[in-house]
């Protein structure tokens, strides 16, 4: 796409009076252009192949051939961007999360109340991330990823500087996230042995509706068990947290702390609020990956991590679908590796390592001194 061309978008909605909707948005900001609408999935495939958008708006019930089925295989054979439209509804979640891990980019809910939903509500939402998803560099999905290779801890790793010698602080480890996110992390969960000896916690941008879903698909592919946070969660050795999507996560006392404040530079959850906590609370036993995403999230907590020992990873541009927030984090001057994804689980595990003499649980009276 060139300065100046309007972003040319196929809608995919069996509702005509949805697709009147979104067509209606789209024309009256300027700088798309509508190629083409299609009534289901067939046709969608269809008309991808032929007109060649720069990015689809995706329903996922339609008749035919659904959703996910359309972005699976359009994004297994001529992929585009793919932006699901899609209900807040549990099963909604269920299968737009389905459709993030098949290589849709990102999601906008459908506001609740049938016929008669005000789509000019998400607005600003819709036309900002069909903006974003049009610069994404899509890859061909090959069906279904393979899970990366178990995550191990190389027993002739050198103890070093790389690796964590401070005794009593439960090591705490954060995988931060926003656009392109939820698909990656499906592929990095599956990374992490089932004696992982830190708690993990997971930040991923995206609305409260979905992250309780989210947290279980995760942990249907992790060797981890994998919880949705909830206020006043106990830290533990080999347990993943994920947190609500509608809330500030904090750990204090060797607990999490959630806040539905209002948000901090635009975002909630706030990753920089999570990394500034964990960096006081684990000092040098914190790890912290910053992946794929849009925006500075993250870049202000980074420096903290780092100035109390611990150690910053950030997701390479190859592989991040949008390389935004690994590179404001580059740009702090915080981290300490840059990787592919594929080894970003086993960079954590070897910091971590087997840490003899540290507790499976955190203190509940504070980091130790």
């Amino acid at each position: 796409m060139t300065n100046g061309e309007k972003i040319r978008v196929l809608v995919a909605d069996d509702s005509a009076f949805m697709r009147k909707v979104l067509v209606s948005i789209l024309d009256s900001d300027g700088s798309f252009e509508v190629v083409g609408e299609s009534r289901d999935g067939r046709e969608t495939v269809e008309k991808a192949a032929k007109l060649k958008p720069h990015v689809i708006t995706m329903d996922i019930n339609m008749p035919h051939m659904d959703g996910l089925r359309a972005t699976e295989i359009i994004m297994s054979t001529e992929p585009r961007p793919i932006l699901i439209v899609s209900a807040e509804s549990k099963d909604g979640a269920d299968a737009t999360l389905r459709a993030l891990e098949l290589g849709a980019i990102d999601f906008v809910a459908k506001p609740s109340g049938g016929i008669d939903l005000d789509m000019s509500s998400v607005r600003e939402e819709l036309v900002r991330k069909l903006r974003i998803a049009s610069k994404v560099r899509v890859i061909r999905n090959l069906l279904r990823s393979t899970p990366a290779k178990v995550a191990h801890v190389d027993p002739a790793f050198p103890a070093t500087s790389s690796t964590l010698v401070t005794g009593t602080r439960l090591p705490v480890a954060v995988l931060a996230a926003s656009t392109g996110g939820p698909a990656t992390l499906m592929k990095l969960m599956p990374a992490f042995s089932e004696d992982f000896p830190a708690a993990l916690l997971i930040v991923q941008h995206m609305p409260g509706a979905f992250t309780a879903q989210f947290a279980e698909q995760l942990g249907a592919v992790s060797r981890l068990p994998v919880k949705h946070a909830a206020q006043g969660d106990v830290l533990r050795a080999g347990q993943a947290y994920v947190c609500p999507g509608d809330c500030h996560l904090r750990v204090a006392s060797g607990r999490i702390v959630l806040d539905d404040g209002p948000r901090i530079a635009g975002y909630r959850p706030s990753i920089d609020v999570t990394l500034e906590s964990v960096a006081a609370l684990a000092g040098a036993n914190a790890v912290a990956a910053i992946l794929t995403g849009m925006g500075n999230d993250g870049a202000r907590g980074v420096m903290a991590i780092q100035e109390n020992g611990g150690l910053v990873i950030a997701q390479d541009e190859a592989t991040s679908v949008i390389f935004g927030m690994p590179a404001e984090a580059i740009r702090s001057g915080a981290v300490g590796k840059v990787l592919p994804l594929e080894q970003i689980a086993m960079a954590i595990s070897q910091r971590i390592g087997p840490q003899l003499g540290v507790p499976r649980v955190a203190s509940l009276s504070g980091p130790a001194k």
